[in-house]
């Protein structure tokens, strides 16, 4: 069931499913993840066919890209022959079926989506908005289909889609009550306690043994080839236009700066602000006393503070925006009023004002000679920002039109430079992988991103690489597919780990003798010496079952194997890292009572009532999938499987 659950929520669809239908398309856009599998019903060559809605190879391997880059964002070197041994094709083609099958349930019992209801989410979404106004922007709907290879009819489909799936499934998702009966024993359950000790077999207490041959090193080598094999990389040509590349033609002129201080006269003239403490009254009868016990000497905080309210405090306030906050006449009256004295009550529609001024500052007005540097710097760099959108609008225009990258940076009389082979987290040293790599230069991190989610045959790209504006136009050159390093380049590597692989072995040996001890009356402690090793100390566990899941993946593993095991009986496992083994003893086990701990009850029904829900939900897409009917070609599927995880396909 959670395998499921974690299938479903990775995909678009589950989190359609999973309610999220209003952002869904923003999200599926800024992944990357929408094609048409839903409105194509190719005639032959389907792979996978739910009700009348086939799916051809080509359609899955776009879903495969687009699943693989969103992976990317989390591993930036992973690749398809890995994602697929992963689970991915597997995960990816039934989050596919899952989501065919709902709509097809749906539409078989008369539901449907309007147009209007559909152009209604893409007219609301984020993806589609203008950065300035929000609204939506329909020259960037546009540009965002076209760069991602589909059409507006495309992305309706996949609207529909999801509401449908959302409509049939999301009453599967309502919480289920789960009766006390069945809460308590789980409840008492967190609260068992299990009291034992581990003892450790590190492969440091290993002799290290003589170094090994040169056949040994060949035959580990070639067991070992995934170890040592390279993630892909990419060749990528990007050109960079970044700002201060229009300095020198942006430089303010003496006439934009006089034109920009004549514009703005009354940002540079001379102002008053004013501190401001303010009481709003409902009732005029008690404005009017609270009005007369200031005015009488009363301080605005303490006549406010018998009545039961809290004045609020305008720090640097000016005369438009109070009016603006308050009225026009209470602003006239409390710009008016000298330093210390009090205005009111005056009404707005918030209720009767009483103000008093706390402070008065006059802010002297600044002549053109005094601001020029200030408002140089502003007008030049609104001019680098407009040169820099003309020029992205130019090469976006000559993209559209088909130019090639040569021809679009020509035109653009920008500097092409092309990377070393990369990963897809930028880097290109080969040894950069260990515990603490050197960090990638920021903007190869950038270009590979984008030149990973390219083919050699896709248009350049225009992608963003900086917070200024600055961006890049990229085009992917060359592919360098996965492979091993050779041995000869990584020989000492290789003899290490083989020396290591040694230890570690004879570590799981030792800690199997112990067990073995153990299992045969032995304590823990003398099966230990018993080995004739130098190990490090036994160690006592002691922890309460609940811990696991409070802790999640922090809590180390000798505790949590201790909780998977019988009283009065050992387990061993391995360290991470291959550092050896552990060897857990479990001496005792208290139950657990959560009789009288209500608030650790409640938490387990909401827990068991999501789980249970979540079955309903696994349930119910079995029995949509049933109904409309599926059927696979297992050979073509197989075969595709094969060929995108790099094995022999078996033709």
């Amino acid at each position: 069931m959670l395998t499921f659950l974690r299938r479903v929520l990775f995909s678009t669809a589950g989190k359609i499913i999973a309610l999220l239908l209003l952002i869904v398309i923003a999200v599926a856009f800024a992944l990357g993840d929408i094609t048409n599998l839903g409105g194509s019903r190719p005639s032959d060559g389907a792979l996978v066919q739910v009700g009348d809605r086939k799916v051809t190879s080509v359609e899955l391997q776009q879903r495969l890209k687009n699943a693989l880059e969103r992976a990317r964002q989390q591993q930036p070197t992973l690749d398809m022959t890995q994602f697929v041994a992963m689970g991915g094709f597997d995960q990816v083609l039934d989050d596919i079926v899952n989501r065919l099958a709902l709509e097809a349930y749906a539409s078989e019992h008369g539901m449907a989506v309007s147009k209007a209801a559909i152009d209604g989410e893409i007219a609301s979404s984020p993806a589609f908005a203008d950065p300035i106004t929000g609204q939506f922007n329909q020259k960037a709907f546009d540009q965002l289909l076209a760069r991602q290879g589909v059409t507006a009819d495309q992305v309706r489909a996949d609207i529909r889609q999801g509401t449908l799936a959302q409509w049939v499934a999301a009453p599967s998702l309502a919480a289920a009550y789960v009766p006390s009966e069945l809460v308590m024993p789980y409840a008492s359950l967190l609260l068992e306690r299990r009291k034992g000790s581990v003892g450790y077999v590190p492969i440091t207490a290993i002799d290290k043994g003589a170094a090994p041959t040169d056949a040994e090193l060949a035959a580990f080598y070639n067991r070992n080839r995934a170890r040592y094999t390279l993630p892909e990389r990419r060749v990528i040509r990007y050109a960079v236009v970044r700002p201060d590349q229009f300095a020198e033609s942006a430089k303010a002129t003496e006439a934009e700066i006089a034109a920009a201080y004549k514009q703005n006269a009354a940002k540079y003239a001379a102002s008053t602000k004013r501190t401001l403490a303010q009481l709003i009254v409902a009732d005029q009868n008690a404005a009017n006393t609270l009005a007369a016990k200031i005015k009488g000497g009363a301080t605005l905080a303490a006549a406010a503070a018998g009545a039961g309210l809290q004045p609020s405090v305008i720090d640097n306030a000016e005369k438009a925006s109070f009016a603006r906050a308050s009225s026009p006449q209470i602003a006239d009256a409390a710009f008016a009023a000298a330093q210390g004295g009090v205005v009111g009550p005056l009404r707005s529609p918030l209720g009767w004002h009483i103000v008093r001024v706390e402070k008065i500052e006059q802010i002297a007005g600044r002549s053109l000679d005094q601001v020029r540097g200030e408002i140089a710097a502003e007008v030049t760099k609104r001019k680098e920002a407009e040169a820099l959108a003309n020029l992205r609008g130019q090469i976006d225009s000559a993209i559209a039109g088909n130019a090639t990258f040569d021809e679009a940076v020509a035109d653009a009389k920008l500097k092409a430079e092309t990377s070393p082979a990369l990963f897809g987290d930028g880097r290109a040293d080969q040894d950069g992988q260990g515990a603490n790599p050197t960090p990638p230069d920021p903007l190869l991190a950038q270009v590979a991103q984008g030149g990973f989610a390219m083919e050699t045959s896709d248009d350049p790209q225009l992608i963003p690489v900086g917070q200024d504006g600055s961006f890049a136009l990229i085009k992917t050159e060359r592919v360098v597919a996965a492979a091993p390093r050779p041995l000869a380049q990584i020989r000492e590597l290789v003899a290490t780990d083989f020396v290591r692989d040694r230890q570690l072995q004879a570590a799981r040996k030792a800690a199997a003798a112990i067990l073995a001890d153990i299992g045969k009356g032995t304590p823990i402690a003398d099966a230990m010496k018993k080995t004739g090793l130098a190990l490090p100390p036994l160690q006592p566990l002691d922890a309460v079952r609940g811990q696991l899941s409070q802790q999640g993946m922090q809590i180390p593993p000798p505790v949590r194997l201790m909780f998977s095991m019988a009283a009065k009986k050992a387990k061993m496992t391995e360290a991470p890292n291959g550092g050896g083994y552990w060897v857990v003893w479990l001496d005792e086990i208290t139950p657990g009572d959560a009789r009288g701990n209500q608030a650790l009850v409640a938490q387990t029904r909401s827990g068991l009532s999501q789980m249970i829900g979540a079955e309903y939900l696994e349930q119910f897409v079995a029995a949509a999938r049933k109904a409309v009917g599926i059927k696979r070609d297992e050979a073509a599927i197989a075969r595709l499987k094969a060929q995108l995880g790099g094995q022999p396909s078996g033709n």
